[in-house]
């Protein structure tokens, strides 16, 4: 018989998703050879210990009952007033439950949204450093992404000004991700306003991926991006992966607010879609009244003391200790993206040091150049684990960073036998 091989879909060119790719892979054949990987590719709090709240696994519980049957497309109503009512809570009062849809998880609703929105070639301005995601999504949906710079001597924070020189007839959208992964830059209201007043003035949907939100660090502050919002429409998106350490449970949300009355067939094209996937997972939509209106356990983990806060702040001193590195420090998220000086290591390229730290340390980081900057002299590394094992974490990279620096200027991206 004659076998072909089978063609993959053209619109998956150019779609990369390098955090779950060749160093995941290799990762996970070191571990079949019986190897311990220390993975900080991914952010999973699960995966380093941290617990849901026992009051959200307890309204999932006492709620099943009422979860062996599709929902409505958007999610169960608690859920979406839960949302409004958080919302509300924040000065965002253009808002309500008809116009909160329910996803498993932020991921599917960021391809819903721009399914709903692009045409092809359709534009959409996407920050650099990026969740990859966005782009991925961007093109599965027949847009283009366009990226502006989130420059690492501005803090990794955008300058309206740059982005204003980007926008087109065909922009369509601007995304912001704020807290920001993978920079853990936290924008300023300053920033924010100059970006908003560009969507307003050329009449681009605003989609604001807040789902670190809470996720601060010293006197780092937040602002939903919703409250500035007026003359355009905007999409908040947020979940409980994060803040509440509830990745499993796949429960995230989308709430617009600002023009809703001139997005009325977008809307519908949404609840369309929506409407094709049935539902999302019920049982954990329970949760989510819970999570939004009770005690919010995320700030006993970031402030001073907190686990995640030593965990920063382990980072932070490491880096400084370190010949070859340098850190903007994170004000936000669960990522650090560092940095390593090229003129210590003139060849260095992430992919090649990923993989080679992989094999010879057997840490597991994600390459910066996997975020979508043309720059190929960063690494992005979750501050999930404890203090002490990201000092461990850390000698073994100086230590791959040292063997490196005594070769000849040539890094080599070949895995070792």
């Amino acid at each position: 018989m004659n076998s072909k091989n089978i063609a993959i879909s053209p619109a998956l060119k150019g779609v990369r998703y390098e955090i779950r790719g060749a160093l995941a892979h290799r990762a996970q054949e070191l571990e079949r050879q019986g190897y311990e990987i220390i993975k900080l590719n991914i952010g999973n709090p699960g995966e380093f210990g941290f617990r849901t709240p026992e009051t959200m696994r307890l309204a999932m519980i006492e709620n099943l009952s009422e979860s062996e049957a599709y929902c409505h497309q958007k999610g169960i109503f608690p859920a979406r007033e839960a949302v409004v009512m958080q919302q509300q809570s924040r000065g965002i009062i253009n808002t309500n439950a008809e116009n909160v849809f329910i996803g498993n998880g932020v991921s599917e609703l960021i391809d819903l949204t721009l399914r709903a929105l692009l045409a092809p070639g359709d534009e959409v301005l996407i920050p650099a450093p990026d969740y990859p995601l966005w782009s991925a999504a961007t093109t599965l949906n027949g847009g283009r992404a366009v990226y502006y710079p989130c420059r690492v001597e501005n803090g990794f924070v955008p300058d309206p000004e740059e982005l204003a020189k980007l926008i087109t007839p065909r922009t369509r959208a601007i995304v912001i991700i704020n807290p920001n992964n993978p920079t853990g830059a936290v924008y300023s209201k300053d920033v924010l306003s100059g970006i908003v007043a560009l969507a307003e003035q050329h009449g681009l949907v605003i989609m604001s991926d807040e789902i670190y939100d809470q996720m601060l660090y010293d006197d780092a502050e937040h602002v939903p991006l919703a409250t500035l919002v007026e003359g355009t429409l905007c999409a908040t998106f947020s979940g409980l992966s994060k803040v509440y350490r509830a990745c499993g449970y796949r429960v995230g949300w989308v709430s617009f607010s600002g023009q809703t009355n001139s997005a009325t067939d977008y809307l519908h094209a949404l609840e369309l879609l929506a409407s094709l996937r049935l539902c999302s997972n019920v049982p954990s939509q329970w949760a989510v009244q819970t999570a939004l209106g009770g005690y919010q356990s995320i700030q006993e983990l970031t402030s001073e003391g907190g686990r995640l806060h030593s965990s920063r702040a382990a980072i932070i001193e490491a880096v400084a200790d370190s010949p070859y590195l340098d850190l903007v420090a994170p004000q936000g998220s669960m990522y650090a993206f560092i940095g390593v000086d090229q003129q210590r290591l003139p060849a260095f390229d992430d992919h090649g040091f990923a993989m080679e730290l992989l094999e010879k340390q057997h840490v597991l980081l994600a390459p910066g150049s996997s975020f979508n900057v043309p720059y190929r002299n960063h690494f992005r590394m979750t501050l999930l684990p404890r203090a002490g094992r990201i000092q461990e974490v850390f000698r073994r990279i100086d230590t791959q960073l040292s063997s490196i620096a005594g070769r000849s200027p040539e890094l080599s991206t070949a895995p070792a036998s």
